[in-house]
């Protein structure tokens, strides 16, 4: 366990489901004393209230649950992200790059697509732009696999659904990127008139439907 400032300490956990099952541990045991838990891949951010008055034993506590998977290894096993609800992201494959990862992978693009809509992905973490999800799936997947592209489009269309890099991620808004563009999606992925301006989150659970 690191720290982060006065207030905060960053996780080291042995995997992406790991983080998730040490997130719902954090919340459930210490939410009262907490400002925020963010995770990562491999990492959970914890920031507690300046004015918490059992600080201490809270540092004292995250640094045993770090050191010790076993606290939360059950959670991990039953899978603590299934409890969230499966979010289906309707997607209209002509992406820039779908026959450049078709030949790239020697597929037809049919098979590009029939692997990418077939899979079942979980929200690993949010960054890069206001909701944003980085998706890893279940089982392995060679479209994940993909580096990126050598040089970045100056533009991507926002909905855009595209792989890179370990991941599966969705274009909120345009913006530069670098990843291979499968297709897109007229989902709103943030909003911030909504209650909860992001449509998925952490642990959020996803498949793509063809359109």
């Amino acid at each position: 366990m690191r720290p982060v400032g006065d207030h905060a300490a960053l996780l080291e956990l042995p995997d992406n489901a790991a983080v998730h099952a040490a997130a719902d541990v954090v919340r459930d045991r210490y939410g009262d004393q907490l400002v925020e838990v963010v995770p990562g891949h491999e990492t959970l951010l914890v920031v507690w209230d300046e004015g918490s008055e059992d600080a201490a034993t809270l540092v004292s506590n995250l640094k045993a649950l770090a050191g010790d998977a076993s606290a939360f290894k059950l959670d991990t096993r039953s899978g603590a992200t299934n409890k969230a609800p499966e979010v289906v992201i309707p997607v209209t494959y002509d992406g820039a790059d779908l026959e450049a990862v078709a030949t790239r992978l020697d597929m037809s693009t049919e098979a590009v697509v029939s692997l990418h809509s077939e899979a079942s992905y979980v929200v690993a973490f949010m960054g890069f732009a206001p909701g944003f999800p980085y998706l890893i799936a279940d089982e392995p997947n060679r479209l994940l696999e993909l580096p990126r592209l050598e040089t970045p489009r100056t533009q991507v269309p926002a909905g855009s659904v595209a792989v890179a890099a370990g991941y599966c991620g969705i274009y909120p808004r345009s913006s530069p990127g670098g990843w291979n563009l499968l297709g897109r999606t007229d989902v709103v992925l943030f909003d911030p008139k909504r209650r909860r301006p992001a449509l998925l989150e952490p642990g959020s659970r996803v498949r793509f439907e063809r359109v």
